[in-house]
């Protein structure tokens, strides 16, 4: 295993070309755009529940209507077009397709998305749709959520569903959008939905989330093996806070939770030794059971969702009273690394994404590698000439494209990269005092203003098309 700390600088290379056939895009997610959560006879989810409990989300707002994304997308639609994105990467909404999370399908819930994919179609747009970002029907949750079997079949079911009606006009597919945090903040530490504090709960969801997107690809690609299935994994640079061997066990467990718990299974198809000793008695005896590990393995493509870096410390007392995220591994925290910071409080280091993606070309398999998220949230403002000028944001995005050209410099096969967001949107616990996107969205309004950071990166893909060694 390659020492976590390992850093490449983008600044050890030559800034790489990204020439013409590159996909060019930018993110959203159901949940945090769409709104309208009683339309068209959708079910509710575990992030409906979530929200509306007193407490959970920091401003106490709802994402009942969000960016109204349902009402107003062939207007977001024409908006990427004019940023010449070429590819938009969305989720569709469970509990619109299935309202109970099994059996009878909603055929409004369906038509909606055939709408967005042939919208984005005819504006020359490549539409990515992600099949689970974090909206578990909540009928599912009462029957145990994640962490029980049989939601990987009522999520296998679903994905056929979806695939059938949509696979004909849509090539490349994603399973699952960052499952740890699914699993570790949806079951351990409580801070996501659906807010449960379960440690061997969380493992379990872990594996079923894998398993979920190893079942899904197979159905899929036995309806159509032309078309492309892959996982969305958000993965971190992990370094120690110290030298001391406190902290390098630390970052050594980190980066296992983190990153290997879920790479080693989808790319080499099993479970890192030293995280299942980490996690013990929280793996149950029958949770991996005979043919698990071989469906979850192989993938068409793999997703990562970069935005920071983990510097971790195995010394400093965790916060009383609060779970944590790291199962098995609760003593450990994560600290500033006196780094720039986002909005979020996010460490700013654009070199990890250059050694993520250099580590994944050197230790894993190789695999068509997209940038499916990478975005901060920055404090933006509308000056008095209606213009939102965010030139940390420019830089940040900057910044991490030199750290893309640097890892295909040097050969990783990176096909792609996805700005987050496009939209400003209701940003899970925290509400909607983050802003990621890259046009403005006043929640009053609805009214919609392209941020510097949109003209810069429309310049950045207008540049691409001109062809190798323009941009």
């Amino acid at each position: 295993m390659t020492d976590p700390r390992t850093i490449v600088s983008p600044a050890a290379a030559p800034a790489g070309r990204i020439g013409t056939g590159f996909v060019w895009g930018a993110a959203t997610s159901a949940f945090q755009v769409e709104g309208a959560v009683r339309a068209d006879g959708r079910g509710l989810s575990i992030w409906d529940t979530f929200s509306h409990r007193p407490g959970a989300i920091r401003d106490g707002r709802t994402a009942d209507i969000a960016a109204d994304h349902y009402h107003r997308y062939a207007d977001d639609v024409a908006l990427m077009a004019d940023l010449g994105l070429n590819a938009y990467r969305f989720s569709i909404a469970w509990p619109r397709i299935q309202p109970t999370g099994t059996g009878k399908v909603e055929p409004r819930g369906l038509d909606f998305y055939r709408r967005l994919v042939d919208a984005l179609l005819e504006h020359g747009i490549e539409p990515w749709p992600t099949l689970y970002h974090w909206d578990l029907p909540q009928p599912l949750e009462d029957a145990g959520g994640w962490p029980v079997r049989a939601t990987v079949d009522a999520f296998t079911e679903y994905a056929a569903i979806v695939h059938e009606a949509l696979g004909d006009r849509v090539t490349n597919w994603t399973t699952v959008n960052e499952p740890w945090c699914a699993a570790f903040q949806g079951y351990a530490s409580g801070t996501q939905a659906p807010g449960r504090t379960e440690p061997a709960a969380s493992v379990a969801a872990a594996h079923h989330l894998l398993l979920a997107h190893g079942r899904a690809s197979q159905v899929m690609r036995a309806q159509r093996p032309g078309n492309r299935y892959g996982i969305a994994l958000n993965l971190y640079a992990v370094a120690p806070h110290t030298d001391a061997p406190e902290d390098a066990d630390a970052a050594r467990r980190v980066d296992g939770l983190q990153n290997r718990l879920f790479l080693d299974p989808v790319l080499r198809g099993s479970y890192p030794d030293d995280v299942l000793a980490d996690l013990g008695p929280l793996v149950g005896d029958d949770l991996i059971r005979d043919g698990d590990l071989a469906t979850i393995a192989g993938t068409d493509m793999l997703g990562v969702n970069y935005y920071s870096r983990h510097t971790v410390s195995g010394l400093i007392p965790p916060e009383p009273g609060r779970a944590s995220e790291w199962a098995g591994s609760e003593h450990v925290r994560t600290v500033p690394a006196g780094l720039p910071i986002t909005h979020m409080g996010w460490d700013i280091d654009a070199d990890g994404l250059a050694g993520l993606l250099l580590r994944l070309h050197r230790e894993y398999p190789a695999v068509p590698l997209y940038v499916m998220e990478n975005g901060a949230a920055f404090d933006d403002t509308v000056t008095q000439d209606g213009a939102i000028h965010d030139a940390d944001r420019v830089r940040y995005l900057e910044a991490h494209l030199a750290a893309v050209r640097t890892a295909v410099s040097r050969g990783v096969p990176l096909r792609g990269y996805f700005v987050w967001a496009l939209l400003d949107n209701f940003e899970w616990a925290e509400g909607y005092g983050p802003r990621f996107g890259l046009v403005y969205v006043d929640f009053v309004t609805q009214r919609r203003v392209p941020k510097d950071s949109a003209r810069w990166y429309a310049g950045v893909i207008a540049a691409s098309r001109t062809g190798p060694g323009h941009n």
